[in-house]
């Protein structure tokens, strides 16, 4: 295993920005960059050991500053959508900036600079990225101390470990955003793309894509993957099942069937390469994001990355939880609590 530092540019306020590439035994790596705690580069081999890059993102920090579409993004305060940008703690109601039409997606964590920290293993390295929140960032209340430390082993696993504390009460639901796309970040739709998610129900939504508080069941719909489904084939039912109309494909929260115990919560394979990740959590919900709304220009090697291109899955606590007491869990955190989630992203082959 090897950690090695770079460089990557400097901010508009002359602040260096600065790559961690981690790579392991068989010259897999991953690369984060301090700017957003963001994930650039995950290369893993194919069936026949051909290394690829199989996250989409871009090769320049100010690729990354522009709209990219949270591509790789360290996302929180809140990942996912909080209704009318307003939530209430203990009585007080907290307003905060809206986003997302008149709703609040995801927060700024992925749009500030972190300190980071490289940590040497026996199989496996990790950087760990540092960043304070300030009290009333965006209109959430309390100074948050957060680390999220990123390991890479040389069984090509990811492991993402998120931790934090604050000294008021507030939200806090942090997850990642890499786009994949197992058969190389510039191959184009994910349709071809096959994936097991472990749930039997997903969060059902209204306008805007916010939870309404009911489940709704898998079976007999586009949404059921639970005996491995091709992408493509639930995608072309996107114009004629509703809760995938407004989203324009998959872009919905997935009700583990595991709850809140460490376990699979998903399995993505691509044919072709044979390339496979399992992702395994310790969180209740999985939000499947299929680059349903992307059009971005300037991906890595000027690559146009389009519709469909790639996928996410941003394990997570539920969308709008806040608003929905009956959810698993909660997403407040309170002084003298501690934030402590870790998600796994395991690669491997057919």
């Amino acid at each position: 295993m090897a950690i090695c530092k770079k460089p990557f540019g400097k901010l508009a306020d002359g602040r260096e920005v600065s790559m961690y590439t981690m790579t392991n035994a068989c010259g897999a790596s991953v690369s984060v960059i301090t700017y957003g705690a963001i994930v650039t580069n995950i290369v893993v081999p194919d069936k026949d050991g051909k290394l690829e890059d199989v996250a989409l993102g871009c090769d320049t920090l100010e690729g990354y500053v522009a709209d990219h579409s949270c591509m790789g993004d360290t996302i929180g305060r809140f990942g996912n959508r909080i209704a009318d940008a307003r939530f209430e703690i203990d009585g007080k109601v907290y307003q905060l900036e809206p986003n997302d039409g008149p709703n609040h997606l995801h927060g700024v964590f992925s749009a500030v600079l972190w300190e980071a920290e490289e940590i040497a293993g026996e199989g496996q390295d990790a950087v760990k990225m540092h960043y304070v929140s300030p009290d009333g960032e965006e209109g959430y209340p309390g100074t948050v101390d957060v680390s999220v430390t990123f390991t890479w082993s040389d069984a090509c696993a990811l492991t993402i470990r998120y931790e934090a504390t604050t000294d008021k009460p507030t939200l806090l639901n942090m997850t990642n955003h890499s786009y994949f796309n197992l058969a190389g970040q510039a191959a184009g739709s994910i349709a071809g793309h096959e994936l097991t998610m472990y749930a039997d129900a997903i969060t059902a939504v209204r306008k805007g894509l916010i939870p309404t508080g009911d489940y709704a069941a898998v079976a007999g719909t586009p949404f059921d993957m639970r005996a491995c489904k091709r992408l493509g084939d639930g995608l072309v039912l996107t114009d004629c099942t509703p809760l995938m109309k407004m989203a324009g494909g998959y872009d919905h929260n997935y009700v583990l069937n595991k709850g809140m115990a460490f376990g699979l919560a998903a399995t993505l394979v691509e044919p072709m390469s044979g390339r496979k990740m399992e992702v395994i959590t310790d969180q209740p919900g999985c939000q499947l994001y299929t680059a349903c709304t992307t059009d971005m220009e300037g991906g890595k090697g000027g690559v146009h990355y389009g519709k469909y291109s790639g996928l996410c899955l941003e394990t997570q606590h539920f969308p709008d939880t806040p608003h929905h007491p009956h959810f698993p869990g909660t997403t407040t955190l309170r002084p003298g609590e501690k934030y402590d989630t870790t998600t796994i992203y395991a690669f491997g082959t057919l």
